[in-house]
């Protein structure tokens, strides 16, 4: 599910006005802190999305102090064709296969689109193919200022005061989907994982570095276009990332840019060059976990790969939309 784009929000806050020079933009946050670190697409299509430049996203301002961010959300991500063609089927982390507590529903074992996500680790070497469908996000939601982020509440219990805040409808399929990505944000993490949903830029570099330090790679897929279901092959290149620690960041549906973070010492990353039937090239990031004794014994991964929990790694792509950070 994706959000419609919603129009521009105004919150009057005084707070801001006597620090608003002292606050760093996102991305000299992100360079002051990691100066080796090159910013991914995944990233930085976060930052001005729509194409706006920075000189337009900061043209209109909030009430009295100069600071305005544009709302809007939508995930792209990587999907398999199922039955009838149409939108991909995107569901928040409370139903999310990259949370690993829950269990497959038959719908998402019929319907959902990250069924082909799922690999076993044999697969990652030159010549694999796999049947996969790239879609490229759009309608992206933004990040915005963290001071902003913070003032809005991110709780179940604030519901109402959230909904208000963002003139959202309670009785919205929005507002359904955002309930869903904040209660799976509050579920505790699975033994041997650090989660924390993070709210802005600022934010999700702190836990990050907090949990592997500052000597980082941030890598995310990149897909030269948007195709149809089709056979991708993997091709030379094949490159192991870091050493069985890293945080995966995900992007959830919320009307700002939302990521579900977690840290586990217990994965591998790849990176993964892809080459469509059709020609088209797909430079993957995938994560294998090495241990799965945590999970759901009914997760989607499971019942896609017809293994069980603790035996084999499991693997899968991440969409486009998503961030994998590793030490270097």
């Amino acid at each position: 599910m994706g959000f419609h784009l919603f129009p521009i929000i105004t919150f009057f806050m005084a707070s801001l006005v006597a620090t608003n020079n002292a606050e760093l933009p996102p991305q000299i946050y992100w360079k002051s802190l990691l100066p080796e670190t090159p910013m991914p697409k995944a990233i930085t299509n976060l930052l001005h999305p729509s194409g706006l430049t920075n000189e337009k996203f900061t043209s209109v301002d909030y009430e009295g102090d100069g600071t305005d961010v544009n709302v809007g959300g939508g995930n792209g991500g990587v999907s398999v064709g199922a039955g009838k063609r149409g939108k991909p089927v995107h569901v928040g982390v409370g139903y999310s296969p990259f949370d690993y507590v829950y269990a497959a529903t038959e719908t998402q074992l019929h319907h959902d689109p990250n069924v082909a996500l799922f690999f076993l680790e044999e697969t990652l070497h030159h010549g694999s193919q796999i049947n996969l469908h790239f879609t490229k996000p759009s309608n992206l939601p933004s990040f915005i200022p963290r001071r902003l982020a913070d003032s809005i509440p991110f709780a179940s219990t604030k519901a109402k005061e959230i909904f208000k805040k963002l003139s959202i409808k309670p009785d919205s399929d929005d507002a359904e989907s955002m309930i869903n990505t904040i209660i799976g944000c509050e579920k505790p993490a699975i033994s041997g994982e650090e989660k924390q949903c993070v709210n802005s830029l600022e934010s999700m570099v702190d836990f990050c570095t907090s949990k592997i330090g500052k000597n980082v790679a941030a890598v995310s897929t990149e897909v030269s276009k948007e195709s149809v279901l089709q056979k991708y092959t993997v091709t030379t290149g094949v490159k192991k990332l870091g050493e069985k620690e890293g945080v995966v960041c995900h992007l959830q549906n919320y009307p700002y840019a939302v990521f579900y973070c977690h840290k586990t010492e217990t994965i591998e990353a790849y990176y993964v060059p892809l080459e469509g039937a059709d020609g088209s090239r797909v430079k993957a990031i995938a994560v294998c976990h090495t241990n799965t004794l945590g999970w759901n014994p009914k997760h989607l991964a499971f019942q896609v790969l017809k293994v069980e929990p603790g035996t084999l790694p499991v693997c899968h792509f991440l969409p486009e939309d998503h961030v994998v950070w590793v030490p270097k």
